[in-house]
């Protein structure tokens, strides 16, 4: 038993469990990461589109707008974007506005190098930022990779700026691009490139923001290559948290009392953001445990306030997280909360509360508002939400997300790698187990819907949880677990097609050969059960003109009557199972029910009557009208016969109801007859109910209907003849023989020659005169 199983579906387990495998090591690579972060994080986030941002979270825009106003009322000489062309004074001016507003952070991602323009528009700077008392200044990182060779040299900048350092050099133009590497000569690694000191040390923290090159999905909080230092989101943070530190240790000391926080209090200006930074890091990374032990006791704590809570959170996940984090973004450019600079620099008061900036944490930097001032200072990175016109998202703006991520604990976290593999594996095998096993009716609806199902619990994942599941590696199986299954059924199929014909050939078509293979092979030469529609026609006076007729004009004109039945039945995908003299057996199969199938043999029945008719018309000497009966059903197809001959046809009660279908045509004169479950879900077809009818030799009753024509090309006549003939149905049925005898002579006076109208007619005679004893309803037939 077990060998068998591996025989056969060995080789299909093996591939299945390949594509997974695939999936694994895609997932492990950096190109499947980098396809996926390309892909994956494209479709979540434009799925989900723009999210609500924290209201603590502002942007102060420098653009084009601020640089046009600025420059009308004379506080910068040329209309330009470019902050270090701004006087330092307007900053300070800034700062004092914003302290007015109450805000509680300021974050200037603007790189304060060399003297300016103006000795005195520094000390305005410098005495800004020190009133402020909780300004930071991005500063830059310089990284020994990016330079050629070493040592360089760079002019170092001067404590104090007067108009001596400023006449000799204008730092702020950086033209040497030399920089100086403390006293190390050859050193390699990340260093500091600080703003002008006395501008850097009037700032509460000074820290670098980097981002990677290319498209942007993360960044760091702490850049472990450059001795773990803390980065601008960071400290940002921890500055904005200031008024909780005293309670961060409290809890702190309470999981572990050796833990002490050689640090002044939080209302202590002479705090040491960096060395409380660096501190509180290697608390949590030094012991795992800490993180959970201190959400757990804040969790137990009483008469903490939630937004005070979940500030602690936010730390505690801040400082035991990984230094990498993935952006979640909150949707195109200026999705946060963006002011132009110069409406921040107002100092109309009445307007002082449309700013509404008490208690928020403000970043000031160069935005654009459009592709075009955007493109005369690139400032800008390319992320999942660049605009079509070519905007994107800015640094101070892509600076201002990190920090609101982390405030409200919502960076985005991707599946741990055991998790992630084990999920990529299963998919892929699962999906190639779909393509093997399923019939491919139905494998790509399952496969779709798998598919579905997996994205949509992705997105669920992403937008409840911030959780990233891989998206692109899947779709990858699939398209290989697709190709490779094709492939190997394409060979299967004509290796099994081949082995078929041999068998078969000398006395089965191909056509039959290629309907069957996919279902049951060898098998199906023995019978197999289907469920099928089968069409029954005769032709009438075919004895008559047999007698007539010599053979060979017999033949002549048979062949060509066939012709005018078989055209439309292959047409429509069906099989001709048997011929006999002047009738045809005609298929349509499935190993399900299909109603495509019945719309088939519908459309074939209608274009066959229509074929006879002109076949007729152009025979008149040698008319064949033709009947047709179609019922719905069980069948077995396969071989009839004994050991030395075997016919290939269809076998059961299905073909003998087509044809007393077909022979009850006679008694109501008319073309096309089936039984009403042909139609059950078809509403392309005009038919005419006839009731039910216990045909010659059978024990159950079928419901009857003729079938008329096409809805959409049906007469006038023709849809008044239905209805008409439906009302009397229900006239007939009720015994109420005086209004149904009417109603035929009605529809007899319209169409005098209509079979099913004379048929019942005599009937409801027959009832006038004797009341039937036990009423059914039931029409009985007595002959074929």
């Amino acid at each position: 038993m077990i060998t068998t199983i591996v025989q056969k579906y060995g080789k299909k387990l093996l591939i299945s469990f390949l594509i997974g495998l695939v999936g694994i090591v895609l997932y492990l690579l950096p190109l499947g990461l980098a396809l996926d972060e390309k892909f994956g994080l494209n479709v979540f986030f434009h799925l989900r589109g723009v999210n609500a941002t924290p209201s603590d979270v502002v942007v102060i825009a420098i653009d084009q707008f601020s640089a046009s106003k600025l420059k009308e009322n004379n506080h910068i000489a040329s209309n330009t974007i470019d902050p270090s062309k701004w006087p330092r004074t307007l900053h300070a001016e800034l700062i004092k506005r914003l302290i007015e507003e109450k805000v509680k952070v300021i974050v200037f991602d603007l790189r304060f190098r060399g003297c300016g323009s103006d000795p005195e528009d520094n000390d305005n700077l410098v005495q800004a930022i020190k009133n402020a008392g909780n300004v930071i200044l991005v500063e830059e990182l310089v990284d020994s990779r990016d330079i050629d060779d070493l040592p360089y040299q760079m002019d170092e900048q001067p404590e104090v700026c007067n108009i001596e350092s400023l006449s000799a050099k204008n730092l702020d133009q950086d033209e040497s691009h030399q920089y100086y590497f403390s006293k190390s000569v050859g050193l390699r690694g990340t260093w500091h490139r600080s703003a002008l000191p006395m501008i850097s040390d009037a700032a509460q923290a000074t820290a670098p923001f980097v981002l990677p090159r290319g498209v942007v999905t993360y960044y760091w909080t702490f850049k472990e290559d450059a001795g773990g230092i803390p980065l601008l989101p960071t400290v940002a943070l921890q500055v904005f948290a200031l008024d909780t530190v005293d309670l961060f240790a409290h809890l702190l000391q309470q999981i572990d009392p050796a833990i002490r926080l050689n640090q002044p209090a939080a209302n202590d200006e002479s705090i040491e953001i960096e060395s409380l930074i660096y501190w509180l890091r290697g608390q949590f990374v030094e012991k795992p445990a800490l993180k959970d032990q201190f959400i757990n006791a804040l969790d137990h704590s009483t008469g903490i306030d939630a937004r005070t809570k979940n500030m602690l959170q936010a730390l505690a996940e801040l400082y035991a997280g990984h230094e990498k984090r993935y952006l979640n973004f909150y949707g195109p450019p200026r999705s946060i909360r963006t002011i132009p600079y110069y409406q921040a620099l107002q100092q109309d008061h009445s307007q002082s509360n449309s700013l509404n900036l008490k208690g928020k944490v403000v970043f000031v930097g160069v935005s654009a508002a459009k592709f075009g001032e955007q493109d005369k200072l690139r400032d800008d990175y390319t992320t999942v939400f660049k605009q079509s016109d070519g905007l994107q998202i800015n640094g101070v703006e892509i600076a201002a997300t990190a920090f609101a991520n982390l405030l409200e604990n919502r960076t985005l976290n991707p599946i741990t790698q055991e998790y992630a593999a084990i999920l990529v594996f299963l998919f892929g095998f699962m999906v190639c187990i779909f393509f093997f096993a399923l019939p491919d009716r139905v494998v790509f609806s399952v496969v779709a819907l798998f598919l579905l199902i997996y994205y949509f619990s992705a997105y669920q994942l992403f937008e409840t949880k911030n959780l990233w599941v891989p998206l692109a590696i899947p779709l990858l199986q699939t398209g290989l677990g697709f190709s490779i299954a094709l492939s190997l059924k394409y060979v299967e199929s004509n290796r099994e097609k081949v082995r078929i014909q041999q068998a078969f050939g000398k006395y089965v078509p191909d056509k039959v050969v290629n309907d069957f293979i996919h279902n049951s092979g060898l098998e199906t030469a023995r019978g197999h059960l289907l469920h099928g529609i089968c069409m029954d026609t005769d032709a009438d006076r075919y004895t008559e003109l047999s007698e007539k007729m010599r053979p060979t004009e017999l033949m002549v004109l048979m062949n060509e009557y066939y012709s005018m039945l078989f055209e439309p039945v292959k047409a429509h995908r069906g099989l001709i199972s048997d011929v006999k003299g002047d009738a045809m057996l005609a298929i349509w199969t499935e190993p399900n029910l299909s109603k495509l199938h019945c719309e088939q043999a519908c459309r074939a029945a209608l274009e066959i009557i229509n074929a006879v008719e002109l076949f007729n018309r152009s025979h008149p000497d040698t008319v064949l009208p033709t009947r047709i009966g179609l019922h719905i059903g069980e069948v077995i197809v396969g071989n009839v016969g004994t050991v030395d001959h075997y016919e290939y046809r269809a076998v059961g009660d299905l073909v003998n109801s087509a044809n007393r279908i077909q022979s009850a045509n006679k008694h109501f004169q008319t073309k096309i007859l089936l039984s009403t479950d042909v139609l059950q879900g078809l509403d392309h077809f005009l038919i005419r109910p006839l009731g039910k009818v216990l045909l010659h030799g059978k024990s159950n009753p079928i419901n009857l209907a003729e079938l008329i024509n096409f809805k959409a090309k049906a007469t006038v006549d023709q849809i008044w003849l239905c209805k008409a003939f439906a009302k009397f149905i229900q006239v007939y049925e009720a015994q109420n023989w005086i209004v149904a005898k009417q109603d035929l002579l009605e529809i007899l006076e319209k169409f005098p020659n209509d079979g099913p109208s004379q048929f019942f007619l005599n009937r409801c005679e027959t009832y006038l005169k004797v009341s039937p004893v036990a009423w059914d309803a039931i029409t009985y037939l007595s002959g074929k």
